[in-house]
């Protein structure tokens, strides 16, 4: 083109035009730097003084770029990128004339390899490998720095020098040429004037450094996340190596699982009340204090792989069983449900039942008591519901019957003929006579006897039954009635099955409840407890269903789910809003035990007290006493609460929201200081920085908000945001001077941030190798990457935090598991202290302020689990000095 344009052409065309000028001034320009370059590299293999490009009115290099290591550019350099399998070298150049808003040349490829000081970000669909193939999901390689060769280039001679006029034309791009030069792993092509390297020469620890390499790669779902290796580590061999010393106890587990499960609650012999909770069994005993019989506190069986389902208590008030549903490990291969019966005291398993036997789940479980517990009548979750009769010695199946296509909800030996087994469900009651078989395995049979119900209304379902003391049973629906069964001798005017001399029908009903009955107890004194849904009453009957006494439970608790006896009086009362209740109907109920109702997200650690704050989505936020294992106060969000964070100062607590949200409370008082919104979607990380100045809200529109915070937290007004990432945010931590960030995203990028400087994007991350982070969060970076399994899809991990003495990394991972590393985790494949009882994705850990504890939330089965951290050979805490972790500056060592 000639550049003039017709009288018709528009500032479209003469844009075109000027852009076509300026790429073809560049191409030249490009050419001629890369005759300079192949001739400077030939000069340094042949060992000639290099030829400088640097004229004499240029200045030297400046303080950031000598920051830079041997082969690295400073912060405004070119980048490398990969076109097929050569390597060309794309320079800076200076822009051009031409219209505004257009750029320089066309963009780097997709495919352009990550160098220090480009504009690709660390990881993410930004930026990829520039030597060799991406590899498989997980895998870990360091990367060495680019060697030149003497291949000829394009338009370029190895065999003559570079003529005057590009030299003269190079003179104004000095610092870019000679950074070009950089790039060499030769240290003879900085003339010995490398402010970095040691006066040792080739043998020194910056050159043995550069030798070994600048960074480490690793690659999720395909791609590249380039991570810099901290000046003060010479080599990789020198991190630690192996499972961290210190080692996790489970100290106490919050919440109670109430909301969608029956038999769920028992009192043993021992005093102590057993219940469920993800793939724990709970053994409380009221009153607290230290753990273990006879002390109070928690104790707890984890022989579970999976959820727990049902409880039964043998007549002996020693022995447990308890069943578990099917389940997936982390290779997506099914885990079969199973029966475990094992010892309340000395919390051993005695017996495994079931194994193949079962589908799904196990959802009823029961031991027979005329006989001492010999035998366990169990019901699965398959189609069938099958129900099947074990001997409890030997672990063997005695009988096995296909129950029911619909729902059984319970299941119960009677007291005095353990040949009669009863189930009850959705809208029936079967009375099972079980013949044993002389004991022989499978010889067993199992005949059903339908319940009758005759002139009354049959209710939809009937959750719960109880034995009395004359051989009648009582059953409570979801009518709010209580029926009274008993034998009876057939007849023709009576509808059966299979011709029986006799059958099973309802001799009396009363209205017991407004909605659904969900627990009937049988107490010592012979009367009757009966728990109702909707009215949420106690109701204490004596014989022929005649009321004396009643309570109410408070609304915020939710209905009643399983009612057990205490000593004396006493009663524990399990509630569907996750709550254990203990009292008695003339005293009234106070909760023991409390919890949330649905998936957990938000959590975050008190930063002098033992406390820590949890939400999710049951809108609740709830502050936790970690010393009391106690509820210290709960609010409703009226919305999802998914993080939060202290304030330095522990008088406000920043809580995001589903909605992009936030709210500011006052940890006293609980009433919200500040309610802002910042976009329209869910808010995923809150971070106020160390000294409290700034807080950052990480949202799923991309951005991170930043915000200027008054001294006492109350205040707060926009600072900037930081925009750059191409997905949502998800992991943030503030420097210890509380100057930067570092952020990750859904992307798998890893971006660094000025905040002080205005929320500015740092281009060079290699200059972030060495910075000091206040808090280690993000599950990306160079301290972390050896948390990674193998093939993982990027969404292994959930959550990270590293110990405030920076001893240990806690991960939270998808596969119900709490892993403890050493820190820093810088070694692919490293071994970790993996600790289960979780029954779904682990959200989110924390370690509480003096690094006592650690806290970790279960997502869907609503759990929050404490963790006391013991220090090598498992007694007390691990001390808070001296750190293990390398000061990351560029005189340090590791110190191991």
């Amino acid at each position: 083109m000639d550049g003039a344009g017709g009288p018709g052409e528009g500032p479209a065309q003469e844009a075109l035009q000027s852009l076509s000028r300026r790429l073809q001034v560049q191409e030249k320009e490009m050419e001629l730097v890369k005759a300079a370059l192949a001739e400077a590299l030939r000069l340094l293999r042949l060992q000639a003084p290099p030829t400088s490009l640097q004229d004499p009115g240029t200045p030297g290099p400046t303080r950031d770029s000598a920051a830079a290591p041997p082969g690295l550019p400073p912060t405004r350099s070119p980048s490398s990128v990969s076109r097929g399998t050569q390597t060309e070298t794309e320079v800076e150049m200076e822009p051009s004339p031409g219209p505004p808003g257009l750029s320089n040349g066309p963009a780097a490829p997709q495919g352009g390899a990550e160098e220090p000081g480009g504009t690709q970000s660390e990881g993410g669909g930004s930026s990829s490998s520039g030597t060799g193939s991406p590899g498989p999901p997980g895998l870990l390689r360091l990367v060495q720095p680019p060697q030149r060769t003497d291949t000829p280039r394009r338009n370029s001679s190895s065999s003559s020098s570079p003529s005057e006029r590009p030299r003269q034309k190079l003179s104004r791009k000095a610092a870019s040429s000679a950074n070009l030069l950089l790039r060499s792993g030769s240290t003879e092509s900085r003339g010995g004037k490398d402010p970095l390297s040691s006066p040792g020469g080739p043998g020194s620890r910056r050159s043995n450094y550069n030798l070994e390499g600048i960074s480490v790669k690793m690659f999720l779902r395909g791609r590249p996340i380039t991570m810099y290796i901290p000046s003060g580590i010479r080599s990789l061999e020198e991190l630690p190596s192996g499972p961290p010393p210190e080692t996790l106890s489970l100290d106490w587990v919050y919440g109670y699982r109430g909301r969608d499960s029956r038999s769920n609650l028992f009192v043993l012999r021992s005093g102590e009340v057993v219940y469920f909770i993800a793939c724990v069994v709970v053994l409380y005993r009221p009153g607290g204090g230290p753990g273990g019989p006879g002390g109070g506190g928690q104790r707890h069986y984890r022989g579970h792989t999976d959820c727990v389902r049902c409880l039964a208590v043998h007549p002996d008030g020693v022995r447990v069983a308890s069943g578990q549903t099917a389940g997936v490990d982390k290779d997506g291969k099914p885990l079969q449900p199973v029966v475990h019966v094992w010892d309340s005291e000395t919390l051993l398993k005695l017996q495994e039942i079931g194994l193949g036997a079962f589908e799904r789940g196990v959802g009823a479980l029961a031991f027979s008591v005329a006989d001492l517990g010999a035998f366990l009548c169990v019901v699965d979750d398959s189609n069938e519901h099958m129900l099947s009769v074990w001997d409890c010695s030997r672990g063997t199946k005695l009988a096995e019957i296909k129950s029911t296509n619909d729902s059984v909800l319970a299941v119960g030996f009677n007291p005095r003929d353990s040949s009669c087994i009863v189930t009850s469900g959705k809208s029936h009651v079967h009375f099972w006579n079980w013949s044993g078989g002389a004991g022989v395995p499978g010889n067993g049979t199992l005949t059903r006897k339908q319940g009758v119900f005759g002139k009354y209304k049959k209710p939809k379902f009937i959750p719960c039954f109880v034995f009395l003391p004359d051989g009648d049973i009582l059953t409570g629906d979801s009518e709010g009635n209580i029926l009274t069964w008993g034998r009876s001798l057939s007849d023709s005017r009576t509808p059966g099955r299979g011709g029986a001399k006799e059958t099973y029908g309802i001799v009396a009903q009363a209205h017991a409840h407004e909605g659904s009955i969900f627990a009937l107890c049988l107490r010592r004194d012979g009367t009757v407890l009966s728990g109702g849904g909707r009215d949420r009453r106690l109701v204490q009957w004596e014989p022929g269903l005649v009321a004396l006494q009643e309570a109410e439970i408070p609304e915020h608790f939710g209905a009643v789910r399983a009612i057990a006896e205490g000593p004396g009086s006493e009663l524990l009362v399990g509630t569907t809003k996750n709550a254990l209740l203990r009292g008695d109907l003339d005293q009234g109920f106070s909760p023991v035990i409390q919890g949330h109702t649905d998936e957990l997200w938000g959590l975050c650690t008190h930063p002098f007290q033992n406390r820590f704050l949890t939400c999710g989505h049951d809108r609740q936020l709830c502050l936790w006493d970690g010393e009391g294992h106690a509820l210290a106060w709960s609010i409703d969000l009226k919305e999802t609460g998914l993080c939060a964070d202290f304030h330095p100062s522990g008088a406000v607590v920043a809580v995001g929201l589903n909605t992009g949200r936030w709210l500011v409370l006052d940890t006293e008082t609980r009433e919200i200081v500040s309610d802002i919104t910042d976009g329209n979607e869910q808010l995923s990380v809150v971070r106020y920085s160390p000294d409290g100045l700034y807080l950052a809200i990480g949202s799923h529109d991309n951005m991170i908000y930043i915000y200027s915070v008054s001294s006492d937290g109350a205040k707060s007004s926009r600072f900037g945001r930081c925009v750059g990432h191409s997905s949502f945010i998800t992991h943030l931590d503030w420097s210890k001077d509380g100057n930067f960030i570092m952020s990750n995203s859904g992307d798998y990028e890893i971006l660094y941030w000025d905040v002080a400087g205005g929320c500015k994007l740092l281009r060079n991350r290699y200059e972030s190798r060495d910075r000091e982070w206040a808090t280690y969060t993000c599950v990306l970076g160079f301290h972390v990457y050896g948390v990674w399994p193998d093939g993982s899809d990027g969404t292994d991990i959930n959550s990270l935090c590293r110990s405030h003495n920076e001893r240990v990394v806690a991960v939270a991972d998808d596969f119900c598991k709490v892993h403890l590393f050493q820190y820093p985790c810088a070694r692919a494949k490293a071994p970790s202290l993996v600790y289960g009882g979780h029954g779904s994705h682990v959200t989110s850990v924390r370690f509480t302020h003096d690094d006592s504890h650690l806290v970790s939330l279960g997502g869907k089965d609503a759990s929050i689990f404490q963790w006391r951290v013991l220090g090598p050979g498992g007694a007390g805490p691990a001390p808070a000095t001296p750190s293990r972790t390398p000061s990351l500056s560029p005189a340090s060592s590791l110190d191991v």
